[in-house]
């Protein structure tokens, strides 16, 4: 069974913005030190300003595109000065966002967020793939399609994009030849124009993203100087639930073979090095380095290297 949850499109953009912001933050961590007051001042304050920006942005871009769909209206209207009004107010919003942001090359448009999250087990899952198999073998493809409609468990951020390189000029050719009065050679401007808008999907597979949150949970009580019984047991609860959702993403074919195997190997380090009162830190350092190996690993880009 799929479930699908959606957020909202600003909400989308600002985690976005502030996940690409996260290597320049780490790097600050390395080079100052602040109190933790100041940290977390310091982060709400930038988390904030990120979705201004991309509210704003968002706004604008929008605004743009919106203003060309009224332009194309207008021509099939046959009003051509409205079209030519409609442009140029395009055009204003355009200069505005390569004004604040000059080094942009796509402006968003539309964020979407969908999250399929299957309800099985790793034994489920390898069955229906089994299933797939079978039928791909006897050449019932349609049949193997609709059974893998179901083998996701993930959040993707989808995100349209204006290409700033290419559009406002586009924009500014298709106002001149309406200025000119040929409605027609406009129109085909605009429409290839549109056609440019580019489509950028990140997948958060939330097996890996889950065995994360479980990792770092475990690595918050490994630090504690003094751990009880209780502390220890739910390393151990934690490690094991890592295991479970590594192994669930292997068999839904998230990242590579040997990013998943690093993974669970590396859980097995931390449970070594942990069990005599030790945080582990070192192994904990290496695990996240390797989380973020298999998600890049699961993006669309990386498709075919699941090897």
């Amino acid at each position: 069974m799929l479930s699908f949850h959606k957020t909202s499109p600003i909400l989308a953009l600002a985690l976005l913005a502030t996940g690409a912001c996260s290597d320049k933050g780490e790097e600050a961590k390395e080079q100052t030190q602040t109190s933790p007051n100041e940290v977390t001042e310091t982060a709400s304050a930038s988390d904030e300003m990120n979705a201004v920006d991309a509210s704003e942005l968002l706004e604008e871009a929008v605004a743009a595109l919106q203003e060309t769909q009224t332009a194309l209206g207008a021509i099939d209207e046959e009003d051509d000065k409205k079209a030519l009004e409609a442009l140029e107010r395009a055009t204003g919003k355009l200069e505005i966002l390569l004004a604040r942001s000059p080094n942009l090359a796509l402006a968003p448009v539309d964020v979407s967020v969908v999250t399929h999250d299957i309800l099985a087990d790793e034994d489920a899952v390898k069955a229906l793939k089994k299933q797939v198999e079978d039928k791909i073998d006897d050449g019932r493809l349609q049949e193997a399609r609709r059974l893998m409609d179901g083998l996701a468990s993930e959040t993707i951020i989808r995100v349209s994009n204006l290409p700033l390189a290419t559009y406002p000029d586009a924009i500014k050719s298709a106002a001149a030849l309406l200025a000119k009065d040929k409605p027609q050679e406009a129109k085909e401007v605009i429409l290839a124009a549109l056609g440019t808008i580019v489509v950028q999907d990140t997948i958060i597979p939330l097996p890996i993203a889950r065995a994360q949150g479980a990792i770092n949970e475990a690595r918050e009580l490994a630090k504690k100087s003094s751990r009880t019984k209780a502390d220890n047991d739910r390393i151990t609860g934690l490690l094991e639930k890592a295991r479970e959702q590594l192994r669930f993403a292997r068999a839904l074919g998230y990242a590579k073979k040997d990013d998943i195997k690093d993974l669970l190997d590396s859980v097995d380090e931390i449970e070594d090095e942990t069990k005599n009162d030790q945080s582990g830190s070192r192994f904990f350092d290496k695990i996240e380095k390797l989380f973020e190996r298999a998600k890049k690993a699961s993006q669309p880009d990386s498709a075919g290297n699941n090897g």
